[in-house]
This record gives structure tokens, sequence and C-alpha cells, in this order.
């Protein structure tokens, strides 16, 4: 996943800083710059690179140290800046981790640790979402939707209860504050009534957009007696 791609999608919204750790392979899924010379397990591609990747495979089986790697750290994810043939080589023999010096980039959409290229439209489309309605830290963290449509709809159904709720209450609200009231206030009770009917393993945005869509085939905006039912069927 090339790391340009990413920030383009997530959003980036800053650096936290630097450290020294020690970082599992699995979680390195992407590169600053070197994209097209290794695949997404960090295969070798290049055949021109292939003696250099060779002597550091040689070294490690030998038991020598590699140098720390420069990584770019996306929420659960990390990025090559220098080190593309130390994590190919140390993959290719079976090594779980490496050192690394890590710059950590904060993002508007969280990076899981699924994910994978393929779901970058999405991502960007949830960054839109959070842009217009910016979730609390905590609850952006789980967000996840397959379909970019749905971040859409899920955005107009927030801003159009943030314009109710601002014109019923007195005290001026900030769009954070309106977004944490959204989803404490609207969509946590609707969760609550849900989880005891609804199929199992849907995160709470997938919950409650599968709900959502199912009012809106109703034609109304209050949620229907049976729709515990009709989530867990449909």
């Amino acid at each position: 996943m090339p790391l340009a791609d990413a920030l383009a999608a997530l959003g980036g919204d800053g650096t936290m800083g630097r450290r020294l750790d020690v970082v599992p392979l699995t979680a390195v899924v992407g590169s600053a710059s070197r994209s097209v010379d290794f695949d997404a397990d960090f295969r070798l591609i290049n055949p021109a690179l292939r003696r250099r990747r060779e002597g550091l495979s040689t070294m490690l089986r030998a038991g020598g140290q590699p140098a720390p790697l420069d990584l770019v750290q996306l929420g659960e994810l990390y990025f090559v800046g220098d080190g593309h043939h130390r994590v190919s080589a140390a993959k290719a023999l079976g090594w779980d981790t490496l050192p690394a010096r890590v710059t950590r980039v904060c993002t508007v959409a969280y990076a899981m640790c699924c994910l994978r290229t393929a779901h970058l439209p999405s991502k960007a489309a949830e960054r839109r979402f959070l842009e217009r309605v910016p979730l609390p830290d905590d609850v952006r963290r789980d967000l996840w939707l397959d379909e970019p449509a749905d971040w859409a709809r899920l955005a107009d159904s927030a801003e159009a209860w943030a314009y109710r709720t601002r014109r019923s209450r007195p005290e001026p609200l900030t769009a954070r504050e309106l977004a944490a009231a959204w989803w404490r206030d609207e969509v946590m009770p609707v969760l609550d009534r849900l989880r005891t009917g609804a199929a199992p393993g849907l995160r709470d945005v997938q919950l409650y957009v599968t709900a959502l869509a199912v009012r809106d085939r109703l034609g109304s905006l209050a949620w229907p007696e049976e729709l515990p039912e009709l989530v867990a069927t449909g």
C-alpha cells in the first residue's frame, strides 16, 4: 500500500512525534516510496535488487542484527521509509519483529490492522463523513463500512439530527459537541434496542446504518417497534 494513497484516503492530521520500538512485521503493510519493487507481502518483484536482498538474508541467517527500520505509523499500520530489503528478508526467514524508528502520524479516519488497499475508497468516504461529523476519537477507532455510499447516507442523517437539535436547544453547540451528542443521544439508544435481535458480528456503525436503511424505506423519522426483527432478517 503506498503511503501517499493511504494518507490521501485517511486524511493526515499532524505528526505525534518519534520513538524507538520493536514492530510486528504483520503490521508493516506499505511503503513510502518503493511500492513497485515489492509486493503486498514484501516479496521482491524487482530482479535488479535481488543481490542486495540475498546479501541481507545471508547476514540475518548468520545472526547479524539489522539496523532499525524507518517507519511511518498510521493507526495500527506501518509504512516503510527506509528498510524495505530488511523487511523483505526478515519476513522470508520467518521473523516476527524488527526494531524501528517510528514516526506516528494522526489521521482523520482510523487505520485498523485489517485495512488494505482495496478498502481505501471506503476509508476516503469515512474521512469525508468525519470532516462533516467530527466524532470523538474513541468512536472513530471502531468505525468501518464497506460501501462508500453508506457514509454519505450516515452524514446526511447526522446533520439532519443536528439541525433539529440546534433548533430545540437554546445554548449554542460546536460541531464536535453536536457530533458527540448525536452518537450518545441518537445512535446509542437505537443500538441498545437492536443488540438483542440483530445479526451478530456487526460493528456499531454497521448495525446503525442497516437500521437506518430499514427506517428510510419505511419513509419515517421514527424508529418502528418491529425494527429489531427487520434488521435481524435483512
